[in-house]
């Protein structure tokens, strides 16, 4: 177990206090209290009742970000840390899912109906629509409040609602009539481009030849039609660089690599993934019915500068708001991995790289009771990977599964497989 608390269930599953590991140790040996969930480890105590027992108040603290939420517990009459995660999302992972859908989509309405009138902006998305990639970001957060309230006794919620002036970002000093104006005041793109980068292509340094606008990020790996994310090209380099990281593209020339991406500026789709997601994430933690504080990014530097904290994910949500304690007990914490993996996918059609069918996909979840995202406890007897191991499974419709255990995966009957935890969207890693 870890040194983090032991979240404590009451025999009609109220929660109770968290206690300490050993103690839970100790129950669990004596036949007192049985493991009711593995991530977050909780207990049920079969003989305990919430009045037979003092409660404190707890509080949940967040700090979101666009690729990872921190997320803590803090207990508010010892200031203890009970409980530390960081929930990493799959906002961009959606979008990619999306786009794949959507091409394919077209391609095949083009095959089917290609004399159809073009039909498009025919649909009204309801007030407060959020994109999906976006909105996952909020239902993780919402997610695990919950799953915390269930088994800890939270009383209040604080939440960090962090702003990001991205022009500010872009350029600290400016200030009056240049907001307005923007970057491209006065420029096409081209020009603007043409300017930016003298007349040349980035990476062979070429003039006097026809140049293409480039994706520093391609497009098809998140980019975006921003102008920080765009430079020029000649048609040769265009086609070597096609989709790939600029990083694997110049490795061999680190100087360049560098300078290109010094005069680009710094994307800012996690900044703006989180301006246009806080206040809803605020609105529906109000709804939750508990009291709600807020804070500033400042703030939380500054309480995790006085604590002398280093900086992480979970340590910033543990500094949020005014109600940070002068004290923090946080000895031996050791964060929760939280991944999004979901629940699997709707697509019962396979298709290749051109949109055609190729396979199509089992109307059945489950496999002799086990389903991917499971996770199982395997005792392997003998072979090249015999031990006792714990982790996710991924199934095959046939008796031989995929085991991921830390960074290695192999594969598994499930004869030699006993469920932990069933699937609930999310990988874990202590």
């Amino acid at each position: 177990m870890s040194p983090l608390k032991v979240f404590v269930l009451d025999k009609n599953k109220q929660p109770l206090d968290p206690c300490h590991a050993a103690r839970a140790r100790e129950l669990l040996k004596q036949g007192r209290a049985t493991v009711y969930k593995q991530y977050p480890f909780t207990i049920i105590i079969k003989d305990r009742e919430v009045g037979q027992s003092v409660i404190h108040p707890h509080q949940v603290k967040i700090a979101p970000g666009s690729k990872v939420t921190g997320l803590t517990v803090l207990q508010e009459n010892t200031n203890r840390c009970v409980f530390a995660a960081e929930i990493s999302h799959r906002g961009f992972q959606i979008k990619q899912a999306l786009l794949s859908r959507r091409q394919l989509r077209r391609s095949r309405r083009l095959r089917k109906t290609r004399y159809r009138k073009p039909r498009f902006l025919n649909r009204k998305r309801k007030k407060g629509w959020l994109p999906p990639s976006l909105q996952s970001r909020i239902e993780n957060v919402l997610t695990w409040v919950n799953r915390l309230r269930h088994v800890c006794p939270i009383t209040a919620i604080s939440q960090e609602l962090v702003k990001f002036d991205l022009q500010k970002l872009e350029q600290p000093e400016i200030q009056g009539v240049d907001y307005q104006r923007g970057e491209l005041f006065g420029f096409e793109v081209k020009e603007y481009l043409l300017t930016k980068w003298g007349h040349q292509c980035a990476y062979c340094s070429v003039k006097d030849v026809p140049l293409q606008i480039e994706h520093i990020v391609a497009k098809s790996r998140g980019g975006t039609n921003r102008v920080s994310n765009l430079t020029l090209a000649c048609q040769k380099c265009n086609q070597s660089k096609g989709n790939q990281p600029i990083i694997e593209f110049l490795k061999k020339k680190p100087e360049l690599l560098n300078r290109i991406l010094s005069q680009a500026k710094k994307p800012l789709v996690d900044a703006t993934a989180v301006n246009v997601t806080r206040w809803e994430l605020y609105r529906r933690l109000q709804q939750t019915g508990l009291p709600v504080e807020v804070g500033s990014g400042g703030q939380t530097k500054w309480n995790r500068t006085n604590h002398r904290i280093e900086k992480s994910h979970w340590a910033d949500s543990l500094c949020v708001g005014a109600s940070t304690p002068k004290k923090l007990l946080i000895k031996g914490i050791k964060p929760l991995a939280i991944t999004a993996k979901g629940h699997g996918t709707r697509q019962r059609c396979r298709t290749n790289k051109f949109g055609f069918p190729k396979a199509h996909a089992p109307s059945s979840k489950y496999f002799q009771g086990f389903t991917t995202g499971d996770i199982v406890k395997a005792n392997i007897p003998t072979g090249k990977f015999a031990g006792t191991y714990i982790g996710r499974i991924a199934i095959r419709f046939r008796p031989s599964f995929v085991l991921y255990f830390l960074d290695k995966k192999f594969d598994v009957h499930p004869k030699y497989l006993n469920t932990r935890q069933k699937a609930d969207g999310y990988e874990y890693k202590q």
